[in-house]
């Protein structure tokens, strides 16, 4: 479905990406796990025709969207919810909504379904959005790349900054998405959180795609967690339902 072949990228002459590689089938939830600086958001951006690579594929459903300017990539199905939110503060909740339908031009039945997902949305149509809470901002963001009905959905830390009510409903609605055949690629740095929604961890490091393990098994043996990002579990509910 969505399918990166060795991206390398650069900003200026610093390489960020080597070679990435990754494979995401429909329905399915991949989540980003590595240090600080290892090259996860500089990827979403690199999907999303935000930084050009120099060498490498893009192809979703066996489309080549390397060369796509990053405006025409939203049209072929792909949302984004970059970190820290970058909504339209001045714009009403509803209006930075109409824009996610704008994209790909849905209407009317789409905004209502997107809005079902997050009901307290649609107590706060008429608010700016600069004015809504963490949590609040992080569910309009959401729901505006939603708005794509897109086929992938790219999320960059939804649940930083977020109070623990926020973080189990962000998560049980990606946990929702996979039921209606979104793929979802996830950067979190909450590990017990992702490992609560994910299928499958891809683990970055220095730019490369290293080893990709089934949830379950880190779950039972989080040795690669402490090789990859230096971290323990936690053993802690935060309330996700998993579909």
């Amino acid at each position: 479905m969505l399918r990166v072949e060795g991206l390398d990228c650069f900003y200026g002459n610093v390489q960020v990406l080597r070679g990435f590689a990754l494979e995401l089938k429909a329905g399915e939830i991949l989540c980003l796990l590595g240090r600080n600086g290892a090259g996860k958001t500089t990827l979403l951006k690199a999907i999303m025709g935000l930084v050009r690579p120099r060498a490498g594929r893009v192809l979703l459903d066996g489309a080549d969207l390397t060369a796509l300017p990053a405006h025409a990539v939203p049209k072929q199905g792909i949302g984004y919810c970059p970190q820290g939110r970058r909504l339209f503060s001045d714009l009403t909740v509803e209006e930075n909504l109409q824009i996610g339908l704008m994209a790909r031009d849905r209407g009317a039945a789409v905004l209502e379904r997107v809005l079902g997902l997050f009901p307290v949305l649609r107590e706060r149509m008429r608010q700016r959005a600069g004015t809504l809470s963490g949590g609040e901002q992080q569910m309009l963001a959401t729901a505006r790349a939603l708005c794509l009905e897109p086929k992938a959905l790219l999320l960059d830390e939804p649940t930083e900054g977020l109070m623990p009510s926020a973080i189990a409903t962000i998560l049980n609605t990606i946990s929702q998405l996979k039921s209606e055949g979104v793929a979802t690629i996830l950067v979190e740095q909450r590990v017990e959180a992702a490992l609560k929604v994910a299928d499958r961890i891809l683990f970055v490091e220095n730019g490369r795609s290293c080893e990709s393990v089934a949830a379950d098994i880190l779950r039972d043996d989080p040795r690669l967690l402490h090789h990859y990002v230096g971290v323990g579990l936690k053993r802690e509910s935060m309330g996700v339902r998993k579909s």
